[in-house]
């Protein structure tokens, strides 16, 4: 397989179009559209089946890195970051990235996948329910609050995600605001796909039968134009959702995902 296969190209350019706008209008994780139609794709050139969902889910950690960086800033400019919070979730979510990332290199490429269905399967559900934790306490102390950092870096770096669907969640329960639960989750997201992306790279270097452009488990052809096409198509994501009631759309997304958790649980 060429890195210059316009095939190629086109495919990866259509997976990150469609995720950076439905990122934009429905405010999901990428992960959810990515780790998926990447596997398909690097499944279809005939890499073995053992590497394929890791590099997939390696390649979503690595693009969460160039999409939170725009998120954060806009969030940040409307004040809803709480960087106190970010302090002291960040080392935790570091250290469990890292590990995630380990576990995943040790599990089989069909067990990682039934828990990537596990969790599009959750987000499916929750987002036709359009359920909102109601917030009930304050935050935990430090060192629950680092543990939950771990939880938080361990599942994300697991199935590809930027950790909103945990720490928004968490946050809300803990009485947050939802708007700034959701800003301070965007500026988590950059460390949970940077400690998970080395982590893939060094669990995956020197493996055999790995596709061109590849390190680790990172695929740099994906990265680079999933990476771009998904910046330019999120802001007109963003735009279209403020002229439109997305809640029905959200619940015909929902039943796309189940589609996905499905086609994971059979391959």
């Amino acid at each position: 397989m060429s890195l210059l296969d316009p095939l190629l190209i086109l495919e990866l350019a259509a997976i990150g179009t469609g995720t950076g706008f439905l990122a934009g209008l429905l405010g999901i994780g990428g992960g959810m559209i990515m780790v998926p139609f990447v596997t398909m794709i690097l499944t279809q050139k005939g890499y073995p089946a053992d590497y394929t969902v890791k590099m997939a889910v390696a390649t979503s950690l690595a693009t969460i890195m160039f999409t939170s960086m725009s998120s954060v800033r806009a969030h940040d400019r409307r004040g809803a970051v709480l960087w106190p919070v970010v302090k002291v979730l960040a080392p935790g979510i570091l250290l469990g990235s890292v590990l995630g990332a380990q576990i995943a290199h040790a599990l089989p490429g069909k067990m990682l996948g039934v828990l990537f269905a596990i969790f599009v399967a959750f987000s499916a559900t929750q987002m036709f329910l359009d359920r909102k934790p109601k917030p009930s306490r304050t935050l935990p102390g430090r060192l629950a609050t680092f543990g939950m950092g771990n939880v938080i870096g361990l599942l994300s770096s697991l199935v590809g995600a930027g950790g909103a669907f945990v720490s928004v969640p968490f946050m809300t329960w803990c009485n947050i605001k939802i708007h700034d639960a959701v800003g301070t989750s965007a500026a988590l997201g950059f460390p949970i796909a940077l400690a998970g992306t080395i982590g893939y790279v060094y669990a995956g270097m020197g493996l055999p039968q790995m596709p061109p452009g590849s390190v680790g488990y990172l695929y740099l052809p994906g990265l680079v134009v999933i990476s771009a096409a998904s910046m330019l198509m999120a802001p007109l994501g963003a735009r279209t959702a403020h002229r439109m009631d997305i809640r029905p759309l959200k619940k015909v997304f929902a039943c796309v995902l189940y589609a996905l958790a499905a086609y994971f649980l059979l391959r």
